[in-house]
């Protein structure tokens, strides 16, 4: 079973970057617009793009080339490779008090996500 997840595994390089602290709605949002592009696009996209979360995603698609550098040995070539698959999951969130009339106490969720970066 270990052995053909790792023979699945084999030619794909990924990252995961975990507590991202951005929603996963608006985290996906920046996901959507990269997913199936190069990688090449999509770094010059996400460095240009006003968005907080592309920060992160920025930063777990560095991950992710460096784990293609480490694993191929920096053979072949930036401009093909490619995002397979992009996920964004939700996170633990923190949870804190919105004080409200006569007392009382609405609940805010502070969510985070997980990002997860293929490519191949």
């Amino acid at each position: 079973m270990a052995e053909a997840l790792r023979e699945k595994r084999k030619g794909q390089y990924y990252a995961i970057l975990r507590g991202c602290p951005y929603p996963p709605r608006k985290v996906r949002l920046v996901a959507d617009l990269i997913r199936g592009q190069s990688v090449e696009k999509a770094l010059a996209y996400l460095k240009l793009s006003r968005r907080w979360a592309a920060k992160e995603v920025l930063k777990a698609l560095r991950c992710a080339i460096n784990d293609w550098e480490q694993k191929s040995g920096g053979a072949g070539d930036l401009e093909t490779l490619r995002i397979i698959r992009i996920e964004v999951d939700g996170g633990p969130f923190l949870k804190r008090i919105q004080p409200a009339p006569q007392g009382r106490a609405h609940p805010i969720r502070k969510r985070s996500s997980h990002i997860r970066i293929y490519l191949g």
